[in-house]
């Protein structure tokens, strides 16, 4: 498949729900920025976590002040959510976007349910109107095209002639280490002083932690020799210190990175040096794929040491992209 087919297959991308500012948020009903705020406050929410409920909130409350008329909380109705499940749906939003921001709501909805309602009696018959509804269907926001061996040597070798030095270390660990986004940019500029045990080709990074309940599931990835060799090159290139490998600088002060970095930098640069969408969560399945597929590693090495999963299940079932044409075509000989 050619790469302006591919360009053509790809589904439009989201149009961007506006940010709500602090002037836009001023705005919005007393009562609801009370409530946002308090729940928010009270929960037990990792940082990620936090910051994409705030902004899922402050975008819900925005689209009740402008398409409900600022209409109580309390008497919001499973029809009225259903119109802003319709109106991100026709924004093209994918459905785990929806997902994320019904979830954020329905929270707040069982705060309320259990905690506000025992002293507010406008609230003391409120039930959560998310719940009960039908499930989002599962849409493809683009199609999952691999990241080849071929594709990582192309990209980087614009890098290397852009003299992109953070450009290239961010996708040689993207690659090679199968680490997420949130994952990678807490990697610590320590893991270079770590010495490569005698008979391996890798040192094992500090502890990180990954997506689960609470402060989030305990992981400790491998780093290979080729990542560590272009870690060791941005280090060398950025003229100054830091605690964190990946970091950039805001007002002339260095600081860790953000996750809207590499997301911009997959958009915006990798995207147009290959001619197809690059998307930041690509780069797990490519790396797992190309383990699997080129390297020939057993799955199950691959499922638990890189993709860190507990059920090999969940590395077939979301990050092997491999298309077996060379065994398919065995199979009728």
């Amino acid at each position: 498949m050619t790469k302006k087919i591919e360009k053509n297959m790809l589904r439009e991308r989201a149009k961007p729900l506006p940010e709500v500012t602090d002037e836009m948020w001023n705005k919005i009903d007393d009562e609801h920025r009370m409530l946002v705020q308090e729940f928010l406050e009270t929960g037990s929410f990792r940082a990620k976590s936090k910051r994409q409920y705030t902004s899922a909130l402050k975008q819900f409350f925005w689209w009740v002040h402008h398409s409900l008329n600022d209409k109580k909380l309390y008497k919001i109705t499973k029809r009225d959510f259903l119109r802003y499940i319709s109106f991100l749906k026709n924004r093209n939003m994918s459905s785990s976007g929806i997902a994320l921001k019904k979830a954020a709501v329905s929270s707040l909805n069982n705060y309320i349910e259990n905690v506000v309602a025992d002293d507010d009696e406008n609230y003391d018959k409120f039930r959560n109107f998310t719940r009960g509804l039908p499930a989002i269907p599962k849409t493809q926001t683009y199609q999952k095209v691999k990241i080849t061996y071929e594709d990582y040597q192309e990209m980087m070798k614009i890098l290397e002639d852009d003299e992109n030095y953070l450009g290239m270390a961010w996708l040689a660990t993207a690659f090679n280490v199968g680490a997420r986004l949130a994952e990678i940019v807490q990697f610590k500029t320590e893991i270079l002083d770590y010495a490569i045990p005698e008979g391996q080709n890798y040192v094992l990074s500090h502890t990180i932690y990954g997506k689960g309940r609470g402060e989030g599931k305990v992981l400790n990835y491998m780093i290979n020799k080729e990542a560590l060799d272009y870690l060791k090159l941005w280090v060398e290139k950025r003229g100054y210190e830091h605690e964190y490998l990946f970091t950039t600088t805001y007002g002339g002060e260095p600081k860790q990175m953000s996750e809207s970095w590499a997301e911009y930098f997959c958009s915006d640069v990798l995207t147009d040096i290959l001619e197809r969408r690059i998307n930041v969560h690509l780069f797990k399945a490519s790396c797992i794929t190309y383990l699997l597929e080129i390297k020939k590693v057993p799955l199950e090495l691959v499922s638990k040491y890189v993709a860190q999963h507990e059920d090999i299940s969940t590395t077939v079932r979301h990050y092997d992209l491999r298309d077996f044409a060379e065994e398919k075509n065995n199979i009728f000989k």
